[in-house]
Order: C-alpha cells, then structure tokens, then sequence
C-alpha cells in the first residue's frame, strides 16, 4: 500500500508539473501580446528627410547614402532607420518624384530626437554634406 500511494504521489506530481509547463507558452503569448499593446501605445516621433542633390549622379547619391548610414544610424532612441533612394518605378499622380535620397528615423521619444539634433555625429554629417544639397525637406510627426 505505501509503495501505491509513493507511485501515486510522483505520478501526480509529475502531473503538475506537466500541467505547468503546458502553460508556460501562454504566459509568454500574454506577455508578449501586452508588451506589444504598450510599445504600440507609445508615442514615437517620426523624422522623415528628403534630399535633392545639386549634383544627381550616382555616385553622388550613393555618397550622401553610405554617409547617412555612417553617422545617422546608430543614435540613442531609434527604434527604426532606413535611407535609401527614389523608388522611380512608382509614377502614380500623387508619388513625388523631386529627391534623391530619402531618410526615415523613429525615435522612442521626442527627447530621444532632440538630443540626436545636436549629436557629434549628426552635425558632422550635416556640416560634410549640406553644400551638396540643392533642397531638404523634413517632416517630423508623432507616431503610435
């Protein structure tokens, strides 16, 4: 009798065990879904620039790219970067053809922004490049 009640007890804790683990995915899937909720919720602010270039080579393009890539990218609070070019086989009426490069930083915050505004890295990249610019346009935005 007391080995049946031994077996019965290790049966029913494994049991347990069992029932707990089977759980756990559910416990990430929560998490997870409410850290999404909460990130989504955030405000973050958008920093979208277009550059048209005085001189609209490629190897002027590619030169103000790798130089975005180089000192734009890797700032406290960015959450997203990307810099590339005109797409130009969009020609759709409302598609705005008048730039070269394009560059596209999400920030965490708007705190998060102003202080990339006066980084080392950002005013070097501005103080390099800005003579090649024949116009810039930007446009900051919150984001959720």
């Amino acid at each position: 009798m007391a080995v049946r009640l031994r077996h019965r007890a290790a049966f029913s804790a494994a049991g347990r065990n069992i029932r707990l683990l089977q759980q756990v995915p559910l416990l990430l899937v929560s998490k997870f879904n409410k850290d999404q909720e909460r990130l989504m919720s955030e405000k973050r602010l958008s920093h979208v620039v277009f550059f048209t270039l005085k001189d609209s080579s490629d190897a002027a393009i590619q030169t103000l790219l790798d130089a975005c890539h180089k000192y734009l990218k890797d700032h406290p609070g960015v959450v997203y970067f990307g810099a590339g070019t005109l797409a130009k086989e969009y020609a759709r009426p409302v598609n705005d053809h008048a730039f070269h490069v394009c560059l596209n930083v999400v920030f965490d915050s708007r705190a998060s922004h102003d202080v990339y505004q006066t980084a080392p890295d950002h005013l070097k990249f501005i103080a390099d490049h800005k003579e090649s610019w024949e116009k810039v346009r930007v446009f900051d935005a919150d984001v959720t």
